[in-house]
């Protein structure tokens, strides 16, 4: 995954974002999020995601028997989407779940209330934010009084009196924004013989994280989004270093379309995958998490993201027609 944060808004654009959110809100239009029209719906359903009105706390047996809370039993299902919203793979193991509504979360001790958010951080847990970066947005004091007076967790009381701005903020918060409207129609064109997906899958979000049941349309991961452009269909089951060895040949250019970009650590696996539409333009998908776009970005800016100790390879895309040819059988 690669991800990057993006510059803080200012007061002025703050209030202009508040005022064109709310008149989308009334009339029921899209929203504007890192470039990308979002229906109001969506917006709900992300804020159900960020939010939930029952949400897990990770806790060691040590830390459930000092608070005083009790872990849930251990079969209980984190949904996909909850389980990209709090980040569960940065956990350590055998921690002890407790699910908290939003009303005994607060009818807990201060201190109480406190160790939990602080246990959160500790391990790793995701969307615990600083009261720092949300002061200007949210009432400060509200969110000091919450836990231990710097950090805090989402609860829908919090997210809903300002639903839209909260959750362009989320989203945009680490991610550059989409420049599909930047393409001109000649690449498009140019580059649809050998990325016949690619136009429509610009500029979207995946109706759910990586295997959930809500993102029946697939391409919900950086490797399935750059099959899907192909035109490969269900591409999340795909394996994709198997398409990338029948499909695609050593080198590539970038200013060309078709060329696979493939990131691998030391040890040859690969981390992260994109794909370039020509022109210096190239579609990825940053994660697997339901706040993840299909955005298409320069391939210098692209690049840019990239993590320290990994290393870029560039595969070149056989056209659309020569791929089919291939998969039929003789």
């Amino acid at each position: 995954m690669i991800v990057k944060r993006a510059r803080p808004l200012d007061d002025s654009q703050l209030g202009e974002i508040s005022v064109a959110l709310a008149v989308a809100r009334l009339y029921g239009v899209a929203v504007d999020v890192l470039g990308i029209d979002v229906e109001n719906s969506m917006i709900r359903r992300w804020a159900g995601w960020l939010a939930p009105a029952c949400q897990p706390f990770f806790l060691t047996a040590a830390e459930v028997v000092e608070l005083g809370l009790t872990p849930d039993r251990p079969t209980r299902d984190l949904p996909a989407e909850l389980r990209d919203t709090y980040e569960v793979w940065n956990l350590p193991e055998g921690l002890e779940v407790v699910w908290l509504d939003e009303h005994v979360f607060h009818a807990q001790p201060r201190e109480v209330r406190a160790a939990l958010v602080r246990a959160q951080v500790r391990h790793g847990r995701g969307a615990v934010p600083t009261i720092a970066d949300w002061a200007d947005l949210l009432d400060a004091q509200v969110l000091r009084e919450q836990a231990d007076g710097a950090r805090f967790v989402w609860w829908p009381t919090l997210v809903e009196p300002h639903l839209d701005a909260v959750l362009k903020r989320v989203i945009s918060e680490w991610q550059l924004p989409c420049k599909r409207m930047s393409v001109s129609e000649e690449i498009w064109r140019t580059s649809s013989s050998k990325l016949p997906r690619a136009r429509a899958l610009s500029g979207t979000f995946a109706t759910g994280s990586r295997g959930s049941s809500f993102a029946k349309e697939g391409a919900t991961f950086c490797f399935a989004t750059v099959m899907a452009a192909a035109g490969v269909q269900g591409a999340d089951d795909e394996p994709f270093e198997a398409w990338l060895a029948a499909h695609c040949t050593v080198g590539g250019s970038d200013d060309l379309p078709g060329t696979v970009l493939v990131w691998r650590d030391a040890d040859g696996n690969n981390t992260h995958a994109a794909v370039t539409l020509g022109g210096g333009w190239a579609l990825h998908k940053p994660g697997q998490e339901w706040l993840s776009p299909r955005q298409v970005l320069t391939v210098r800016d692209l690049i840019g993201l990239a993590p320290p100790a990994v290393t870029l390879h560039r595969y070149s895309l056989q056209d659309a027609d020569a791929r089919t040819a291939l998969d039929e059988p003789a």
